[in-house]
């Protein structure tokens, strides 16, 4: 096992991220609370759309560091080698990422 640790695109951000997860994370075991208590429809699917948007913030927030950390390293990496397929690679993984968000 190697040494080295991928240094991903978010570990600048990592811990802003995990502060999000966890608000996200306490968000969904209220509703599973309001559920429990019998709560008005209404008020759970609020707070139901609430974590949704959290979520989708995070997913933009990933999205965008891939595309700027992993895409663009991909990009000069292909310029260096002349290999077109590094890039490529990059691009068709944010393509499928972006592809199961619209989903």
């Amino acid at each position: 096992m190697s040494d080295t640790t991928v240094e991903h695109g978010y570990t600048a951000d990592k811990e802003a991220y995990l502060r999000r997860l966890r608000r996200i994370e306490g968000q969904v075991r209220g509703i599973a609370r309001m559920i429990e208590e019998d709560k008005y429809c209404i008020d759970v699917l609020t707070q139901v759309s609430a974590i949704n948007k959290a979520l989708h913030a995070v997913s933009i927030g990933l999205l965008e560091e891939h595309i700027a950390h992993c895409v663009v390293g991909a990009a000069n990496e292909s310029q260096l080698t002349g290999n077109p397929e590094i890039v490529q690679e990059k691009v068709q993984e944010a393509s499928a990422a972006i592809s199961r968000l619209l989903r």
